[in-house]
């Protein structure tokens, strides 16, 4: 499945975002004057090979959870159990990306690919929301996609957070996810995480794949004191210096120093990628992932929409690395998807223009 996936990642189309941009030149408005919206929408229109592009109307969250080893390390002040307990609030409804979502009109599929406490069997094999994608008035309840790789990852700074079997398997999840919500009718997907200590392999990854300092990439998660802040750092930097993970094997870093909701948003980036449908990154987990996903298939970033700048450093040396800029910027370090979501209508927005504004021909406005 990755293997197939990565083929089918493919540059965006450049005779779609050449009229993109030719119709952009025509709209009543002086050229430039909507700014990043306007190379936005060509670049929607790249990947869609189409001018103007599908508007993005039918939104679906993923959430992927999971727990992590190094969290024996008292990098973070929550417990574990966290990790499920908010999964059950996301289930109930009750959570800020659930209020974010009841607003965007977006259906919420939770994935458990490694919390480490067991949860309830899911009622239906496919996460995919249908009714709400479909055009149903309100979002359908969330739904609970049972498929644990494994209860957690191992504790990184001893050994491998996972081997490369069960990474594949986690980024194959991703893929699974990301397929199954287009063939539900989404237009475009949005990454959401959960797992307590999940910003410490993600400020890994980050370094691993960018070069960068841990010190550089390494934030406070959930608010940390200053003491924890920096055994943190030297906890990230104690598991790069174990593993020298290499970038160029995307694979083999998200076993040694990743976690199971990153390789599977790694993986849902992917998925998204191929079936040439753009994928809303939420904060630093999400963009994280993608930097595996862009060593997986450079051609994946093309898909790739930056939702907004995470709190945490680490996002902003992502997504440098990526080439993204995002699109608000809120000071938002909560994740489970909840910058994306707010940063939905600002892509609905850029693409909606070139679906619904007049040509200066055709409202017969004079050009200058």
């Amino acid at each position: 499945m990755l293997e197939n996936t990565i083929a089918a990642v493919g540059p965006l189309d450049e005779a779609a975002m050449t009229a993109a941009r030719q119709l952009q030149a025509r709209l009543t408005k002086p050229a430039g004057s909507l700014g990043a919206l306007e190379e936005l929408s060509v670049r929607l229109a790249g990947l869609a090979g189409s001018c103007p592009p599908p508007v993005p109307d039918r939104a679906a969250v993923a959430i992927f959870a999971g727990d992590h080893g190094v969290h024996a390390q008292r990098v973070s002040p929550w417990p574990q159990e966290v990790t499920g307990q908010m999964v059950g609030n996301f289930l109930a409804g009750g959570a800020v990306v659930n209020a974010f979502a009841r607003q965007a009109g977006a259906s919420v599929t939770v994935i458990d690919v490694g919390v480490a406490a067991p949860l309830p069997v899911a009622d239906v094999d496919r996460p995919d929301g249908a009714g709400a994608l479909h055009g149903a008035p309100e979002p359908v309840v969330p739904r609970l996609v049972n498929a644990p790789v494994r209860r957690g990852t191992r504790d990184m700074t001893v050994t491998a957070a996972m081997t490369r079997q069960e990474a594949r398997a986690a980024v194959e999840v991703g893929i699974g996810v990301a397929g199954d919500l287009v063939d539900a009718g989404a237009g475009i997907l949005l990454t959401g995480d959960m797992g307590i200590a999940n910003t410490t392999p993600a400020a890994a990854l980050i370094a691993a794949f960018t070069g960068a300092d841990a010190a550089e990439v390494t934030g406070r998660g959930t608010g940390v004191d200053d003491p924890t802040y920096q055994h943190k750092i030297e906890v990230v930097r104690a598991a790069l210096r174990r593993h020298d993970p290499d970038p160029a094997d995307p694979l083999g870093v998200l076993a040694a120093v990743g976690g199971l909701e990153h390789a599977a948003l790694a993986g849902f980036v992917l998925g998204a990628a191929a079936r040439r449908v753009p994928v809303l990154l939420d904060g630093v987990i999400a963009v994280s992932a993608a930097l595996a996903a862009a060593a997986f298939a450079p051609d994946s970033v093309a898909a790739m929409v930056a939702g907004h700048r995470s709190a945490e450093p680490g996002a902003t040396v992502a997504l440098r690395q990526l080439g993204l800029t995002p699109l608000i910027d809120l000071g938002l370090r909560l994740g489970e998807g909840t910058g994306a979501l707010l940063a939905l209508p600002v892509v609905t927005g850029a693409v909606r223009v070139l679906h619904e504004v007049a040509t200066f021909d055709s409202a017969g406005v004079a050009e200058k």
